[in-house]
């Protein structure tokens, strides 16, 4: 019985190539849509970490916020603030986010610039 399966596969050539396709693109489809994006994250998450300085504000991944007082870089530990005298040492892998404040944005100047687009509106369309 299983000579005759190898005989009957032999002879329709077209679907051994077809069936070997479907799963090298499924193959390629997890490497896009699930492995890809993760090693993305992943590096991303690791740069964050290399950048962390002393002095920026941090979500810890126990959901915990806190500043960065010291960094050990030798042990891979970080002394983290979380409430004025209260201090966490851990390890800086359990750092989940860093925040970074904006650059001080002129408000007043904005709001003369949509000001400035109401008035250019208004003139045009009377």
């Amino acid at each position: 019985m299983f000579a005759a399966f190898l005989a009957q596969g032999s002879t329709s050539g077209g679907g051994s190539a077809a069936a070997l396709a479907l799963p090298l693109l499924m193959l390629v489809g997890f490497y896009f849509l699930l492995i890809r994006p993760q090693r993305n994250k992943q590096r991303a998450q690791q740069a964050m970490l290399s950048a962390l300085e002393v002095g920026d504000d941090v979500m810890t991944s126990g959901g915990i916020f806190g500043t960065v007082i010291d960094i050990d870089d030798d042990e891979g530990v970080v002394t983290v603030e979380i409430a004025p005298g209260t201090n966490v040492k851990m390890l800086r892998q359990g750092i989940s986010q860093r925040f970074v404040e904006d650059e001080d944005v002129d408000v007043d100047a904005l709001e003369d610039e949509v000001d400035d687009d109401v008035t250019e509106d208004a003139d045009r369309n009377p």
